[in-house]
């Protein structure tokens, strides 16, 4: 039976997921681990489940021969060597859907409060002053809102703001299907100068380091809000302090930051610390109580359809193989490197030893192979030994 080990306080729905299937050897951790305790902690673990602060580098995933398959109980990736996990046959999961309304809502909760100005008058409310002036402040309705990033999360932020009243307009690399009557600009500079709010909802890496940065940040329309819940390497902060002080921006937010502490008790460190026109939330976009629930569940089905039927439909890292009942007395994971005659190579084996092959999925992607095969009869050690001595072999697993 697979060990589980789950990491940084991973909802108790991910728990009722693993025990509902079978599987009662669960080690759960409140928090994330020093990389020594960490490696101590998943030795012989089969299934890891981590959130973000959780870092599995090369070095950690070579050391843990046991380890299967990872599960990031969130959006990003970025917090696992994705390349080292396929390079050792492990597939990773993450759930890119569960928090998109979450995130959204916060999305739009931050434009109202900064086009109303909130932030500013409830200060000055703590500090003793009765501001009642309605100077710069505004109402949602007719204002534009520039998604940029009209993915999950960005369409439904369009949705939501066209509930409000709101003219939704949209950029995005890829051509992407309008949802309601937001518009597709292809022209970045056309949506920042209309925009009277923009929202990036991007992935990170080099493509978006910085986008949004001094020569963007001049093309924005003066008055602007900039709302920031994606990566926090898409903003030059140092440019987004400028454009404040120079009161060209009305005001900003930001759930994610170039650098984030590493402890509940680590102070953020920002230029925009102290400034009562932006709004600074510590990567909550995905912490609702709904969000989290839905994320465990999310997540924990997929590592529990790979263990138990080899599945990958969904995998970040890995060829993706969908749900296919047994067919068979046994069922052969089999990841081997990616080259001609790979296939005839496996199956050599199986005709040798006269096996039966009732059905078989071949998916590769990148430098491996993937393969599912069901044989007619129970597979016995000296089988699974056998393919994992042929030189082709990355790993390979018995059902």
């Amino acid at each position: 039976m697979a060990k589980i080990v789950l990491l940084e306080n991973i909802h108790p729905s991910a728990v009722e997921v693993f025990t509902a299937a079978g599987f009662d050897d669960i080690t759960t951790h409140a928090g994330s681990l020093p990389p020594d305790a960490l490696r101590d902690a998943l030795q012989g673990a089969s299934v890891v489940g981590i959130r973000s602060r959780t870092h599995l580098d090369a070095g950690i995933i070579e050391g843990l021969p046991d380890l299967r398959v990872i599960g990031c109980f969130c959006i990003g990736t970025n917090q696992v060597d994705l390349d080292s996990a396929m390079a050792h046959g492990m597939p990773v999961f993450n759930a890119p859907f569960s928090n998109t309304r979450s995130v959204a809502e916060l999305v739009l909760a931050e434009a109202i409060l900064l086009l109303r100005r909130i932030p500013e008058k409830n200060l000055r409310v703590h500090q003793g002053h009765w501001d009642k002036s309605a100077s710069g402040a505004f109402e949602t309705r007719g204002k534009t809102l520039g998604i940029i990033g009209y993915g999950n999360i960005g369409s439904q932020v369009g949705i939501l703001a066209e509930a409000l009243g709101m003219r939704v307009i949209f950029h995005d690399v890829e051509t992407k299907l309008p949802l309601g009557n937001s518009r597709a600009y292809p022209d970045l500079s056309a949506l920042l100068a209309e925009a009277d709010v923009v929202t990036l909802h991007v992935p990170g890496g080099v493509s978006t380091e910085n986008i949004i940065n001094e020569a963007t940040l001049s093309q924005m329309k003066r008055g602007a809000i900039l709302i920031n819940a994606s990566r926090g390497t898409v903003v030059d902060i140092a440019a987004l302090r400028a454009a404040l002080d120079a009161g060209l921006l009305r005001g900003a937010a930001l759930d994610v930051f170039p650098v984030e502490p590493k402890s509940v008790d680590e102070p953020l460190k920002s230029p925009l610390i102290g400034l009562p026109n932006v709004i600074l939330t510590p990567h909550i976009g995905g912490s609702t109580m709904e969000s989290q629930e839905n994320i465990g569940k999310e997540v924990a089905e997929k590592l529990v359809r790979y263990i138990q039927g080899g599945t990958t439909k969904g995998a970040v890292n890995f060829p993706e193989l969908p749900h296919q009942d047994l067919a068979g007395a046994s069922r052969i994971l089999h990841v081997h490197r990616n080259e001609p005659g790979a296939l005839a190579t496996l199956n050599a084996v199986f005709a040798q030893r006269k096996i039966n092959i009732v059905s078989q999925q071949l998916q590769t992607k990148g430098r491996i192979g993937y393969v599912l095969t069901d044989i007619a009869d129970p597979a016995d050690p000296a089988l699974v030994d056998a393919l994992r001595q042929l030189p082709i072999t990355v790993r390979c697993d018995l059902l």
